[in-house]
Formats: C-alpha cells, sequence, structure tokens
C-alpha cells in the first residue's frame, strides 16, 4: 500500500462509498487491542496481532493469516511511513471485516516508505469477498485518520481501547 500524504483538499474523488469515522469504529473490538505491543520485529509484530484474531476465535488458523500478510508485504511494505503501518488482507480465514490495532513505543522496523520505526500497527483482515465491500473505504478512511499528525500523536499516547474509539470518532 503506497499512501501519498498530501492535504485533503487535493485529494480526489475516487468514487468510492465514503465512510464516516464513527462507522469506522464497529471494525474494532477492544479484544483486538494492545497499548503495548511486546515485538521487537515486523515478523513478531505480525504474528503478535494475529494471534489476537486466533485468541478471540475470530479466525482460527494463525498460519494462513501469516502466509498472506507476508506474502502481501513482498509486493510492498504496509508501512506507510510517519510511524504508522497497515498490513492488510483478504483471507478465507476471515469471516468479517476487523481490525486489529497495537502500539509501540520503541518503535519497529517495518521497511516503511520513510524508513523510520513503525509505533503505531493497524492489521486489516478480510473476508475474500465481503458483502457490502467494505473492507477498501475501511482502509482510506483509516489512512485519513492517521494522515492527521494531531491523532498520531493522540494515538502514540493512550493507554485504553475507550481512548483509540474517541481518536476515531475524532471525539477526543
Amino acid at each position: 500500500m503506497q499512501v501519498v500524504w498530501r492535504s485533503q483538499k487535493t485529494r480526489k474523488d475516487t468514487g468510492e462509498d465514503q465512510m464516516e469515522s464513527k462507522e469506522l469504529v464497529q471494525y474494532f473490538d477492544q479484544n483486538l487491542f494492545i497499548a503495548n505491543l511486546k515485538a521487537k520485529t515486523k515478523k513478531k509484530a505480525l504474528e503478535e496481532l494475529a494471534k489476537l484474531f486466533v485468541d478471540n476465535k475470530i479466525i482460527r488458523d494463525m498460519k494462513i493469516v501469516m502466509e498472506m500478510l507476508n506474502q502481501r508485504e513482498t509486493l510492498g511494505s504496509t508501512g506507510i511511513g510517519k510511524g504508522v503501518a497497515i498490513p492488510h488482507g483478504r483471507t478465507t480465514a476471515a469471516l468479517n471485516v476487523c481490525i486489529a490495532f497495537g502500539k509501540t513505543t520503541n518503535g519497529v522496523e517495518f521497511d516503511s516508505v520513510d524508513k523510520k520505526p513503525v509505533n503505531l500497527i493497524f492489521m486489516v483482515l478480510a473476508p475474500p469477498q465481503d458483502e457490502n465491500n467494505r473492507y477498501l473505504p475501511v482502509l482510506g478512511k483509516l489512512v485519513e485518520i492517521v494522515h492527521d499528525r494531531k491523532n498520531r500523536d493522540k494515538l502514540r499516547k493512550i493507554e485504553r481501547f475507550e481512548q483509540l474509539v474517541q481518536i476515531i470518532e475524532g471525539t477526543a
């Protein structure tokens, strides 16, 4: 996922279904939230977040998800810059679009486009086909939210899931 950080005013309408911030919140779950990732490497960060999906019985086979994520990373890093990574993909292991969030204070080398460590990671999983085709609008809205430096700064300080929700909703 190559992201060009630019002003919202220059963004062209893609014709895609626009998503409201409050609508994005439904794809997050407090059981898929880690305020302090232990991982020190990209591989371990992906595994730590993917394990949340398994532990919460959202997916059964972590191997399938890790294979998909690793394959996606070979296309180009999902480290989009400014300390943010959004590893994502469609997989038969997922029944619905869902997002895990992890934060680390130390940062993780993620082969980011700006070559800087990542400390905010949003892992997005989606089924091969989702009924309302929300996968791309979810990714787009996430990028829009983390585009704002103030949001990134707030995200780096959160300790509780409720704080994440407030930032996503724009009420923090």
